[in-house]
């Protein structure tokens, strides 16, 4: 999410030579993306955007930040915290719009064109990054600025982005020798390259990996709706006269849950933990053995042992120690539970009558039964009251309002990318305008899996912008007609990117750099997840849980059985995570003098050394298809997701023992967390909120591993 400095590289001198005549030269001047939106809040002009306009963007753009950089570095005058850094953050502005709009839609609705722009532009734009990081001239700027730094009189903003700066020069090899910034350029390259050719063999080989049924009584089990969206997409597929379960990006897959039929279930689970090892153009192993092998030979060129050091050199954690020892906290009370929840669905497997022991694909239907059992909550009867639209206006919305003051107008004025998508304004509780956000809940074959936040416009003082968000999922589209119910896992998955989205409206920084959402992944993910508190709060709850046809509100009884269920299969939901979190690290602490991996054997000889129930519970995303950690910026950091639920279950705990949804406990929120950005340090920024050190125990006690009100 960090807005990146770039600087164009020779090689794009050849691809812009061939522009030189007067038609080439008419359409680049009618490219949308040179000049700023003329759409409230520089919205992106999706009316007006074309897909070949995006490469030709990007080449623009690059070449227009070289000059901007090439001046910087070339001034006479001696450098000035206004005359290199902040020229630097206003540089590259047509590169920021066109990066910013094509990663949104590249990785929600690409299509082959918008792949090969993908491939022909990632490897540009490293070495463009490259070009500026390994700059000796600029780099002496930087320098000689960081090093007066005390003399500069800076306010704390403009002294934590220099030093964020000489952070970002130093990690990217500044100090290196020409040699080794030659060698450090191609890795860099290939690197590019091989993450995306990761990015474009996973989607398809999920699109692939779709399971195909013929048989109707083969799918018993998943209800009408299931049913005519597997219907939909066998049609999307071409396939008369059959059904098709897509994949979605995870190990387990949410038709498990409620098919009958046992074969059906394994083909399903194995059509999913195969998706990218089939030996087709669609499996990754290949380029999984050389990215691995790459980040850490990069690793050892700049000075660090292994790459996970690398990359937790500027993270709150700091050390792949730390994240180790965090991790293992966590393992023994998981473990128990493991043990306690294997026992409970081998039972309910014996009383279906049956005599087979549980495999994977067997797991979510009998926890289901088990749920059931205990907490006597079917899903099916939940879901009528969770339809996407009054969860958005009504609670998620709704529990921002609460705590924040804000307002929300929907606005079909202003263009999307794809007719799934919605737009709203966000008003401050002053009523001034604050920020757009899109919607693009549906699940779509040419969607990147999972769900996600980020910007088309970043908020930044300096430049005058405001956040224009998105909020991405691949929630079941409903049939035409129908209504778009959700599961109570969806739901919290809302709440999750809308957290992340206010921390991104809510952005006040002066300079680009340090705004919002820029800060360090094992940070990031706080404020979405501890937004994801207030689905459960009773009187947000209250107010959007009804029923979609006649509005009455979820008995109380029901939401009872949804509070205690809360905590149930935690061993499992934990399990998964920390499973893939200790696989990421494993593979990002590869020594650089190691041979390249079999992609196979080594993740074997991970789940060996797990400590936990990894028959049973399986790591939640396999090697293969681990895309956050081969192609979208969390390797290495993918134990983010653990540390900052320690970080959100704390301050949870801190907002109960303050009287939970008040204006004033949200404004201190906004204030204190929200609303800074990258402007301080983690460690400091914390403790000022939440008074002390976060420790495990709020968050095991949230997931009711260890015994107490959260």
């Amino acid at each position: 999410m960090n807005r990146a400095v770039w600087l164009r590289t020779a090689a794009l001198v050849t691809c812009l030579a061939g522009w030189s005549t007067a038609p080439a030269l008419a359409r680049a001047a009618a490219n949308p993306f040179l000049a700023a939106s003329t759409l409230p809040f520089q919205a992106p002009r999706f009316d007006l955007i074309h897909d070949g306009d995006y490469q030709p963007a990007f080449l623009l753009g690059m070449k227009a930040q070289r000059a901007e950089i090439q001046a910087i570095a070339g001034n006479p005058a001696a450098p000035t915290f206004d005359n290199t850094i902040t020229a630097m953050e206003r540089s590259g502005r047509v590169l920021d719009r066109v990066s910013e709009t094509f990663s949104g839609v590249y990785q929600a609705n690409t299509n082959p064109t918008l792949d090969k722009v993908q491939a022909a532009i990632a490897p540009l734009l490293a070495q463009h990054q490259d070009a500026i990081y390994l700059d000796p001239r600029l780099f002496a700027r930087v320098q000689a600025l960081h090093a007066a730094r005390a003399t500069l009189k800076l306010d704390p903003e403009q002294a934590q982005l220099l030093e964020v700066y000489h952070q970002q020069f130093v990690h990217a090899g500044a100090r290196l020798s020409d040699t080794d910034k030659a060698t450090l350029r191609r890795l860099n390259t290939r690197l590019s390259t091989l993450e995306t050719l990761f990015q474009q063999k996973l989607l398809a080989a999920t699109r692939a990996g779709a399971l195909a049924v013929s048989d109707k009584a083969a799918l018993a089990g998943l209800d009408p709706a299931a049913l005519a969206a597997a219907t939909s997409a066998a049609h999307d597929r071409g396939l008369t006269g059959k059904w098709a379960l897509p994949l979605q990006n995870t190990t387990q897959q949410p038709a498990l849950q409620t098919l009958e039929n046992r074969d059906t279930r394994k083909a399903l689970f194995t059509n999913g933990w195969l998706r990218a090892e089939r030996g087709d153009a669609g499996d990754t192993r290949a380029t999984i053995a050389e990215l691995a092998q790459l980040r850490a030979r990069k690793a050892a060129l700049l000075g660090y042992p292994d790459y996970a050091s690398y990359v937790l050199y500027d993270q709150m954690a700091r050390t792949p120690d730390a994240v180790q020892h965090f991790i293992a906290q966590l393992v023994p009370a998981t473990l128990a539970e493991q043990k306690r929840e294997v026992a409970d669905i081998q039972s309910a497997i014996e009383k279906d009558g049956k005599t087979f022991k549980p495999e994977p694909w067997d797991w979510r239907l009998y926890a289901e039964q088990v749920r059931k059992a205990r907490y006597d909550l079917d899903q099916d009867q939940v879901k009528p009251y969770f339809e996407l639209d009054t969860v958005l206006r009504d609670g998620v919305f709704f529990a921002a309002s609460q705590l924040y003051g804000i307002s929300f107008k929907e606005r079909k004025d202003i263009p999307v990318y794809n007719p799934d998508v919605r737009v709203f304004e966000v008003s401050d509780k002053d009523g001034s305008p604050l920020a757009l956000v899109y919607f693009d809940y549906f699940k779509r074959d040419n969607k990147n899996g999972g769900a996600w936040m980020s910007n088309f416009v970043g908020q930044s003082h300096l430049l005058g912008t405001k956040p224009v968000i998105y909020n991405v999922a691949n929630f079941t589209k409903p049939a035409a007609g129908q209504p778009a119910l959700i599961s109570f896992d969806d739901v919290t998955t809302m709440f999750h990117e809308f957290g992340h989205a206010l921390h991104g409206m809510f952005a006040d920084q002066t300079y680009p750099t340090l705004s919002g959402t820029a800060v360090a992944r094992d940070f990031v993910e706080f404020p979405s997840q501890f937004n994801e508190h207030w689905a459960l709060d009773p009187i947000v709850f209250a107010h959007y849980a009804k029923q979609y046809q006649t509005g009455a509100p979820m008995p109380q009884a029901l939401v009872d059985k949804i509070k205690k269920a809360a905590r149930f299969d935690q061993g499992y939901a934990l399990g998964e995570i920390i499973t893939a979190a200790r696989l990421d690290m494993d593979w990002h602490t590869i020594k650089p003098a190691a041979p390249r991996q079999d992609v196979d054997r080594f993740e074997a000889a991970s789940m060996d050394r797990m400590g936990l129930d990894t028959k049973d519970v399986p790591t939640r995303y396999r090697s293969s298809y681990f895309l956050h950690i081969w192609a979208n910026g969390y390797a290495a950091g993918y134990y983010a997701y653990l540390w900052t639920e320690m970080l959100d279950d704390a301050a949870f705990a801190w907002f109960r023992a303050h009287g939970g949804l008040t204006r004033e406990n949200g404004q201190r929120f906004r204030d204190m967390i929200l609303s800074r950005g990258h402007t301080q340090e983690y460690g400091p920024m914390f403790r000022a909120f939440y008074g002390k050190d976060p420790d495990i125990t709020p968050m095991l006690r949230h997931r009711g591993l260890i015994p107490g009100d959260e």
